[in-house]
């Protein structure tokens, strides 16, 4: 009996990049939000301007990160056997999504030496929840 084997449609795997890119960019970008507000930091027109601009951004840049992620990874596994060509795409996506939006977080979600208007947070404006085992 000759059976057909399921296949992938060709643009699933670049649309589920390309959305997890854009949803990792979206929790850096409310991580960033969250930062800010809970420390009250750059709550001028001015700041809330740079997160209205960064909500354009930071999902983009998560999604061309996942996209450049996924053609890499293609790329560098083209004759390496059926589970590393799987799971290396996935690894280097994964990091290359994260990473930038981490840095997005550190470098405008915490404003170092900005003076908060609370006292909810030291002078490095990292929230108290925020997890020391992460570095921000």
């Amino acid at each position: 009996m000759n059976t057909l084997k399921p296949r992938i449609p060709a643009f699933l795997p670049w649309a589920g990049a390309a959305l997890f890119g854009a949803a990792v960019g979206l929790g850096g970008w409310w991580l960033t939000v969250w930062a800010r507000l809970h420390c009250l930091a750059d709550q001028d027109a001015g700041g809330n301007l740079e997160l209205n601009v960064l909500l354009l951004l930071v999902p983009g840049m998560g999604v061309l990160a996942a996209l450049a992620a996924l053609r890499i990874g293609r790329l560098l596994t083209r004759s390496a056997p059926t589970a590393v060509r799987r799971v290396t795409p996935v690894l280097l996506i994964a990091v290359m999504t994260v990473l930038p939006v981490w840095w997005v977080f550190a470098d405008r979600g915490t404003l170092d030496g900005y003076p908060s208007h609370s006292d909810a947070c030291p002078s490095s404006n990292i929230p108290p929840q925020w997890p020391d085992w992460i570095p921000a």
